[in-house]
């Protein structure tokens, strides 16, 4: 059994419960993860609310965590055990101690990265890579200085997304 944050009704903060949890072993592309940080973010408020709907209730809410490798799923290569990894953009579940992750959804993280900055900028850094990579993509030489929103998303994630891309930019100006 795992403590984690659970959900039977939508409402506002106090539907939040804190429980014991029946977490499992992982299957075959899953492994187990022990959370060292979660990313909050407002979403979370819109599923707890009702706003967004959640697929089942109850539901551990928070898609967004790092944390260290403790069991991986049978056959799985990439990933072993005391890997620190993180995720974000789902599945939900990260307001837990443990959870079982598809392996395929996680990144590794440096280990000169703490994990509670990787856990705060890992959205950020997607949203920046997003941004750089695909709505600007055919705007990049022209990149303004009023934009400065998303090189400052850029400083965020320099240990890994898209690094060269915001060096470059940054440079530029």
């Amino acid at each position: 059994m795992v403590k984690a944050i659970r959900v039977h009704e939508l409402g506002g903060p106090e539907v939040l419960k804190w429980e014991d949890v029946e977490l499992g072993e992982p299957k075959e592309g899953e492994i187990r993860v022990k959370n060292k940080a979660v990313g909050l973010n407002f979403i979370d408020v819109y599923f707890r609310k009702g706003v967004y709907k959640t697929p089942t209730l109850p539901y551990t809410p928070g898609m967004e965590a790092v944390g260290v490798v403790t069991a991986v799923g049978p056959g799985l290569t990439g990933r072993q055990v005391g890997d620190l990894v993180a995720y974000a953009g789902g599945p939900m579940g990260a307001y837990a101690e443990e959870q079982i992750l598809p392996a395929n959804k996680v990144v590794p993280v440096p280990a000169s990265i703490d994990p509670i900055v990787a856990a705060s900028v890992i959205l950020k850094g997607m949203t920046a890579q997003y941004l750089l990579r695909r709505c600007f993509k055919a705007y990049l030489p022209r990149l303004l200085l009023d934009q400065r929103l998303i090189l400052s998303e850029c400083d965020a994630v320099k240990w890994g997304l898209d690094l060269k891309i915001c060096e470059k930019r940054q440079m530029a100006l």
